[in-house]
């Protein structure tokens, strides 16, 4: 005789209250999720992973921090979970390299990380055709107009130096100044003008700008990524990211469609006469570090005062002759560790790295701290120590310092960001000693945001006689 299946479970379910009924789904979605979080064969190993959140992880120390403290455990390649990603995690020069430049066409793709991809939406999230299509346009565009990146660079380093000289040797704290100085430039080439220091709804957009690179870094942003479907639908801090970054975008319309009244053809000259799109400031990706400074200042005012004196502005063609200078904004760029895990990359295809399969679309993270400290690399891994990069009093190049990563989706703002802080470094330590205030010690302390910053600090510029 059968007996009718349904009956039978609607009558059982009818026997059971509705906190058993909760219990019981809540247990089958465990397991589920569970099932659905189980790494594939011969992937990565890492950590054991718990339903729903995955992989647990020191949140209150800094995430490059956390995951480094894995290696001794699971060595230079393993993954980890957070809610719906899944990352495998690449540390040391010879592991990133074997990914980012030998399996530079497979690792060329973004992943889709929710937050990213709602607001980036030019280079740094598109992937294969369009992308290509938009890089070779940048490229061939900056190209075509670096010959006046560095005269840019120069006019702003000269309202870079007025500005810190009105503070008149008081203490200050340079964040905003350095900040505004990076961000003309970039409004320099991309729309033809700058904006004054004390412009209110320039500094504005600045401050909007940072808070939102902070809060995309935090544990609201991460909490995002991991959970995108429930947390579109919560209040919380990271909705002030979406109101800054419209915001944002309102303020560059106007600008373009002011600049495109304003310019005929025949003057044109800036990105936007290349290319009237929509352009979205990428500074915090690139901009110079200052605060990393130690004794070696004074053998960098010899240097300037050797090669360049007081009578004119700095040039990119002093570097050659500044070896010294070189040196120390090299370890300040190592020391700086700027974008300490890089821009996740995602394959393109099924690859295997150090014996693992890695299957078509893997995100992979590249652990940059772990190669500007690896203490098989550097000497004094942790030591502000300009002679990393010194062999006989020459300036010499080191393979494992990737500052701006390598492989297809390297910095493409390289060469103008090396321009901003060689001409905005010397420029200042021409003109101004700087010191910390009377009581006040300078730290390595940071925050973390898409990049990693410097904490708020007070500094003074004293006038070199």
């Amino acid at each position: 005789m059968q007996i009718p299946f349904w009956p039978v479970l609607l009558s059982l379910l009818e026997k059971l209250n509705g906190q058993i009924v909760l219990v019981i789904l809540v247990m089958f979605l465990l397991i589920v999720d569970l099932l659905r979080k189980r790494r594939p064969r011969n992937f990565p190993p890492g950590p054991q992973l718990f339903p729903l959140v995955g992989t647990f992880v020191d949140f209150k120390r800094p995430l490059h921090l956390a995951l480094q403290k894995l290696t001794p455990q699971y060595g230079n390649i393993f993954s980890v979970q957070f809610g719906s990603l899944t990352f495998v995690v690449v540390n040391g020069y010879q592991m990133v390299r074997e990914a980012l430049v030998h399996q530079a066409e497979i690792f060329a793709d973004r992943p889709n990380i929710p937050l990213l991809q709602e607001i980036f939406k030019g280079l740094i999230s598109s992937n294969g055709h369009i992308w290509r299509q938009q890089r070779k346009f940048a490229l061939s565009t900056l190209k075509s107009i670096s010959v006046s990146f560095e005269e840019k660079v120069q006019e702003e380093s000269r309202y870079l130096v007025e500005i810190i000289e009105e503070e008149k040797g008081q203490p200050f704290d340079p964040h905003y100044k350095i900040n505004s100085a990076v961000s003309n430039i970039i409004c320099s080439i991309t729309f033809g003008s700058r904006f004054d220091y004390h412009d209110s709804r320039f500094q504005e957009l600045l401050h909007s700008l940072a808070e939102t690179l902070l809060l995309i870094g935090s544990f609201w942003g991460q909490l995002y990524n991991a959970f995108p479907l429930v947390m579109r639908w919560l209040p919380g801090p990271f909705r002030k990211i979406f109101r800054h970054w419209e915001k944002l975008k309102c303020f560059v319309k106007e600008v373009i469609a002011k600049h495109k009244e304003e310019l005929s053809l025949a003057e044109s000259g800036d990105y936007i006469d290349w290319e009237p799109a929509t352009q979205s400031p990428r500074n915090e990706e690139r901009r110079p570090r200052m605060p990393f400074l130690s004794l070696s200042i004074e053998k960098v005012h010899l240097e300037i005062d050797s090669v360049i004196g007081q009578s004119r502005q700095p040039a990119m063609d002093d570097k050659e002759n500044m070896p010294y200078t070189s040196a120390v904004l090299s370890e300040v760029l190592r020391m700086g560790n700027i974008v300490p895990l890089g821009v996740p990359r995602m394959s393109t295809s099924d690859t295997t790295l150090a014996g693992f399969h890695l299957p078509k679309g893997t995100t992979l993270m590249t652990s940059l701290t772990s190669i500007m400290f690896d203490k098989t690399v550097w000497e004094t891994p942790d030591t502000f120590n300009p002679e990393h990069f010194l062999e006989n009093g020459q300036y010499r190049k080191r393979e494992a310092f990737l500052p701006f990563s390598a492989g297809k989706r390297a910095c493409p703002g390289e060469q103008l960001a090396r321009t901003e802080l060689f001409i905005f470094f010397t420029a200042l330590l021409q003109r101004f000693t700087f010191e910390a205030p009377v009581h006040a010690e300078l730290t390595f302390d940071f925050t973390l945001s898409l990049t990693r910053c410097p904490k708020p600090f007070q500094i003074r510029a004293l006038p070199r006689c």
